[in-house]
């Protein structure tokens, strides 16, 4: 099998192929020179595998290029492939997250945006349609922009039923639909908002990340603005998994792709402060569903570390033995194929990473 890692940065699309069971990476040049690449997603649900990317550029705004050959070509529409109706009022401004439907779903994607917007396409994301449920939620006025700005960035589409999806933004909290975006309702007792009046409001948290677990889709975590969280019921209520965590600061939190109660979290010291816990590079890997947390650092970098990383820049890949990646604001990129329990270095230099997937195929 061929592991193929997407590394999106400030500066580009980075493409990443290991052939020995994740031992060693080649990185290509990069792709979209120049752009940002704030989402990235591998749909390998039909024969060859589709790679998607926002780019967003300064100059033409934000788009969605499709590749069918594993980044030698690229598809890019002429005119914008997100576009909100006229009586929306709004311009899309970002490409913030990327999600390929279930299996029984051949050709849908669906797709966040800033505003906080969620898009759905039928056609393996070459166009979208603004999923208007959402969009016109009486809470919407009321949401507000986090320091990344107004987003939906979580995407969670559920495996065995296609009306179902969970989605959160920062700031309004999550939101989920039982009837395919018709109808949306928030999802977010027990967890708190600390910089509000009533720090347990009914929507308003500043959600960094949700994950799904990969045994049991009823079961999720956030990692919150100081706060990490499990569900163990589709997300009607949350409960805290941080006490043995360094911090419960953070943006990313992944789970195991196959394995249940398995997740990984990158703690930092605060949100005033924004850098690693006792300035050592360490991930935090739970095997009891947040229950109990221990840190990973074999094989990276020691001695004082600065870096952060983002939310969308931590992942796994679909391997039953899971490969786990970060990427890092100084541009490194860490790689590890046991699980956390030793890393090694797929690159170094590059530009800020926003966003890493990955997958073997």
């Amino acid at each position: 099998m061929t592991a193929f890692l997407a590394i999106g940065t400030q500066k580009g699309l980075f493409l990443a192929t290991s052939d020995d069971d994740r031992r060693s990476w080649q990185v290509s040049p990069a792709h979209f020179p120049g752009r940002a690449i704030y989402s990235v997603a591998f749909d390998i649900r039909g024969p060859a595998p589709r790679i998607l990317t926002g780019v967003d550029s300064s100059h033409f705004g934000p788009s969605v290029a499709v590749s069918d050959d594993l980044g030698t070509t690229w598809q890019e529409p002429d005119t914008a492939p997100l576009a909100f109706p006229p009586d929306a009022g709004a311009a899309v401004e970002r490409v913030w997250q990327i999600a390929p439907a279930g299996p029984d779903q051949p050709g849908v994607v669906y797709a966040g945006t800033q505003p906080s917007a969620l898009w759905r396409s039928v056609d393996g994301g070459r166009t979208y349609e603004l999923v208007r449920g959402l969009w016109d939620h009486p809470h919407r006025p009321d949401w507000g922009a986090g320091y990344g700005g107004q987003a939906v960035h979580s995407i969670l589409t559920h495996p065995t039923d296609p009306e179902r999806l969970l989605v959160a933004m920062s700031t309004g909290g999550v939101y989920r639909t039982t009837d395919g975006g018709a109808t949306w309702a928030p999802a977010n007792q027990g967890i708190k908002a600390y910089f509000l009046p009533d720090p347990w409001p009914e929507f308003g948290q500043c959600v960094h990340k949700v994950a799904r677990d990969g045994a049991d889709p009823e079961h999720l975590y956030a990692q919150n603005h100081h706060g990490v969280y499990r569900s163990t019921d589709g997300g009607d209520s949350w409960q805290s998994i941080a006490d043995t965590l360094p911090s419960d600061f953070g943006f990313p939190i992944v789970a195991h792709p196959s394995r249940g109660g398995t997740v990984w979290n990158f703690p930092l010291v605060s949100d005033g402060e924004r850098q690693p816990v006792d300035l050592l590079c360490r991930v935090f890997r739970s095997t009891d569903a947040g229950a109990t947390w221990s840190p990973q650092s074999e094989g990276l970098p020691g001695g004082r570390y600065y870096p952060v990383v983002l939310r969308d820049a931590m992942c796994t890949d679909n391997a039953a033995t899971a490969g786990v990646y970060f990427g890092t604001r100084s541009g490194e990129v860490f790689a590890s194929r046991d699980e956390g329990e030793s890393w090694s270095t797929v690159a170094a230099h590059l530009p800020d990473v926003l966003c890493v997937r990955a997958v073997q195929v």
